[in-house]
């Protein structure tokens, strides 16, 4: 194998003068060029970066034996959980190495099911992913929407599902939107923008968002509107139709800010105007179901860690019916005229059963310590299915009678290998401010604590997601070549509910960086691994974790790997749905955010001279959510300050986006290629 240390010639990145001034404080923006994905000069820098990139791939022996070994044990039936509607069954499925899932139907749980659309009859390579699906009331007709190249654009049409065929209708320019059928099954809700210009369509900022109503078998022009807001350019609209089919609840949501509005609509009156029910931004409403006028809500309204209220829309009364708990609620449903509770507990999940007048009825056994969800169905329903997961627990489906109380087994995926091999455990540590951070460290039974182990540290921390134990092919690669995998549950996180997520944004933003390298920190004086032998990664908000984190401490990591990261914190409002962020990272026109981000921004933070860790990118040329130019102007600016011999790399996947719908293929290649180069970078010896 060539030296791991080998310098690399990386292509010229062209330096423009580009200053901009902000609050008196003036920047560099040298690579501003690379903001236009399609010029001729970006796109023979995407090529003469990938052909670096893929070069030093090639050269790793172990990297086909690591895709030989993804691809086997890839190859297991996945099955999603099913759901009824009218008399059917809906439910995924992956055959193994399917680019993408089918969804299948039948009318009984041991009848014979049939394909209802398969996606990867849409395109040869797989890059036409099913998008989002709803059907209707009567199970006759399903509205779904189709996203191409992983852009979050989608178009949607309508299928007959006991013929299979495609009626006319054809619907566009539809993003961030579901659809939810109005219950005489003869159209659906649904929202969308404006038809964007058609060479920026991947760039240009997202605004004004409204919200429609379509009849099946007309022209999308036809559709009626149902809800705008001219004067309020961020708002947009999420509407979905009621079990009992009298109301429309509308929420309205402003970028990703946890606070939302509801307005309401009632659906047996024709000409009824949309009334606003909560009209403040003040907390989190989550419609849960109704009884009569009486609409029942999960909030954070006075209670961080979210609790459930009653409210009564013919005077705006309120009543709490489940209290905060200890744990976080994060889900809610009404199954057998009872509410279905979820709740995180240090990140793993309980279900919990309450009446409606919210008294505990008992709670539900789940096989361990990990993931579950589901609990799906409608209020009558005595029967219903969830799934578990946990780090060493493939997704398995149970069904749940809630009459007895009992689980028993669905489908058990049959994946070749043995959990009794590894082992799981949660610690917590002190970050930099003394803060309990949980964390949960997975690896082979007998592994030797002596500093010597290579060890990949995952983190997101932001936006209120919650990262819980799940399985993952991927992940049981590196398991298999001795490798330790932790996950850090940050702030910034929802695991315990709402002030978890404040402590880790804007202004607190640092917050977050700090229980990431605490973490680090942690494994390396228990001696799991050591600075050379560790690895950090993370996708989205975790790829800026990543990129803040190996600018701040570059010494105390061997190797990065930020995936379709937000790396250009001054700017990031400008393309597609950043706008929607500032509500999370602060936005860079306030003077006081502006320092805060200044100061982290992995872009601006780059030091000549420095020995930055070896790095590896990765992004896509067709990415909508995050724009590819964040990571291109990283590792221009990379490449140019790093003063090691570690190597700098970007990897450019082509016809994708920012992850969703991307094809079994695609993924199995690009985790391939990532632990190729952890396998070189950190001089791992175990390769399977």
């Amino acid at each position: 194998m060539p030296d791991r240390n080998q310098s690399l010639t990386y292509p010229t990145s062209r330096k423009i003068d580009q200053i901009d001034e902000y609050h008196g404080t003036k920047v560099a923006d040298p690579y501003r060029w690379l903001e236009d994905p399609d010029s001729e000069e970006t796109q023979a820098w995407i090529e003469a970066q990938n052909q670096v990139t893929f070069a030093y791939l090639d050269e790793i022996p172990a990297r086909e034996k690591i895709k030989q070994r993804l691809t086997q044990l890839w190859d297991y039936e996945k099955y999603s959980i099913p759901f009824k509607e009218g008399d059917r069954y809906f439910y995924f499925k992956n055959d193994g190495l399917q680019n993408q899932s089918v969804l299948y139907t039948l009318t009984s749980l041991d009848g014979e099911a049939t394909v209802l659309i398969d996606p990867n009859t849409l395109s040869e390579d797989g890059t036409i992913a099913l998008s989002g699906i709803a059907i209707s009331e009567n199970g006759k007709l399903m509205a779904y929407g189709l996203s191409t190249s992983g852009s979050d654009w989608q178009e949607w049409k309508i299928r007959d599902v006991e013929t299979g065929k495609d009626l006319d209708d054809r619907l566009q320019w539809i993003k961030f939107s579901g659809a939810s059928w109005t219950h005489d099954n003869q159209g659906f809700f649904y929202s969308r923008y404006n038809e964007p210009s058609e060479k920026s369509k991947l760039e240009d900022v997202n605004y004004y968002q409204k919200l429609y109503y379509h009849r099946i078998g007309t022209s999308q022009a036809e559709d009626q509107l149902i809800y705008e807001r001219s004067d309020q350019k961020e708002w947009g609209f999420s509407g979905d139709v009621t079990e009992d089919g009298k109301y429309l609840i509308i929420s309205v949501w402003r970028g990703t800010d946890p606070q939302n509005l509801i307005f309401y609509k009632d659906l047996t009156n024709p000409n009824s105007e949309v009334i606003e029910l909560i009209s403040d931004f003040d907390a989190e409403y989550g419609f849960i179901d109704n009884e009569g006028t009486i609409f029942w809500f999960k909030t954070d309204l006075d209670a961080p860690r979210s609790r459930v209220i009653a409210i009564d829309i013919t005077n705006n009364t309120r009543t709490e019916i489940i209290p905060q708990s200890t744990e976080t609620l994060q889900g809610i449903g009404i199954l057998n005229h009872q509410f279905v509770t979820s709740y995180l507990k240090d990140a793993y999940t309980q279900i919990k059963i309450f009446n409606l007048d919210g008294k505990f009825l008992r709670e539900v056994a789940l096989p361990g310590i990990g993931s579950a969800g589901g609990f799906g169905g409608k209020r009558h329903d005595t029967e219903t299915f969830y799934s578990y997961t946990s780090f060493t627990t493939p997704n398995t489906i149970y069904r749940y009678d809630m009459l007895t109380g009992e689980s028993t087994l669905y489908r058990q995926p049959k994946v070749n290998f043995n959990p009794e091999d590894y082992a799981t455990t949660q610690v917590f540590y002190s970050s930099k401010d003394g803060t309990k951070v949980p964390m949960f460290i997975t690896h082979k039974k007998g592994v030797k604590f002596d500093g010597n182990n290579p060890t990949y540290l995952y983190g997101y921390g932001g936006f209120g997601a919650s990262i819980t134990p799940s399985f993952s092919v991927s992940r049981l690669v590196w398991l298999e070549m001795g490798g330790v995998y932790a996950i850090a549950n940050l702030r910034g996180g929802g695991e315990y509910g709402e002030e978890w997520h404040q402590a880790g944004t804007k202004l607190n933003k640092q917050n977050v960086f700090d229980d990431f390298i605490a973490a680090a920190e942690w494994l390396i004086e228990n001696q799991y691994t050591k600075p050379a032998k560790l690895a950090i990664a993370g996708g989205s908000n975790g790829g800026l974790l990543v990129g803040a984190c190996m600018t701040q401490r570059p010494e105390l990591f061997g190797a990065a790997l930020p995936a379709v990261g937000v790396m250009d914190m001054l700017r990031f409002h400008k393309f597609t749905i950043g706008w929607a962020w500032c509500s999370e990272y602060g936005s860079p026109e306030n003077p006081e955010e502006f320092e805060k981000l200044y100061a982290y921004s992995p872009l601006h933070n780059l030091k000549p001279g420095t020995s930055y860790p070896a790095t590896m990118i990765t992004t896509a040329d067709h990415d909508d959510r995050v724009v590819p130019a964040h990571s291109f102007k990283f590792a221009s600016a990379l490449q140019e300050t790093h003063s090691g011999e570690q190597p700098v790399l970007i990897r450019i996947e082509t016809k994708a986006g920012h992850g969703a719908g991307k094809p079994t293929a695609k993924i199995i290649e690009e985790l391939a290629d990532e632990w190729a180069f952890l396998v070189r970078t950190l001089d791992v010896i175990n390769v399977l």
